[in-house]
């Protein structure tokens, strides 16, 4: 039922934008459109959902990173340090990432339980 929502609601944000996008010379994503467009309860939950997948997807990222950190054991000590560390630092702002889009996720849970 809420991907059927957030889908619908996304279809609507995307139909809408060559309009919007027309009235205001400044681009904005479909993403800033559906934020700004926000209003119901429905609206909200489908947001959280689509900050709970951008989550996911960070956490995975993150997890990619890791196992490659991981997988840097051949070469050179001062190159293998090197590729190790870009890797770790990379995993880090993605787990970093992960929890600011949970966090984004629960903002707008707590708006769609909010009475109209």
């Amino acid at each position: 039922m809420r991907s059927t929502l957030a889908l619908t609601f996304f279809v609507v944000a995307l139909a809408l934008a060559p309009g919007l996008a027309a009235a205001d010379e400044t681009p904005r994503s479909l993403e800033q459109l559906a934020v700004e467009m926000a209003h119901t309860p429905a609206d909200h939950a489908a947001l959280a959902s689509h900050y709970r997948a951008k989550a996911a997807d960070a956490r995975g990222e993150a997890s990619r990173h890791k196992g490659m950190a991981r997988a840097y054991t051949g070469g050179k000590l001062n190159q293998r340090a090197g590729m190790q560390s870009h890797c770790k630092k990379i995993a880090a702002k993605s787990v970093s990432i992960a929890k600011e889009y949970e966090a984004l996720a629960k903002l707008h849970e707590q708006e769609a339980k909010q009475p109209q």
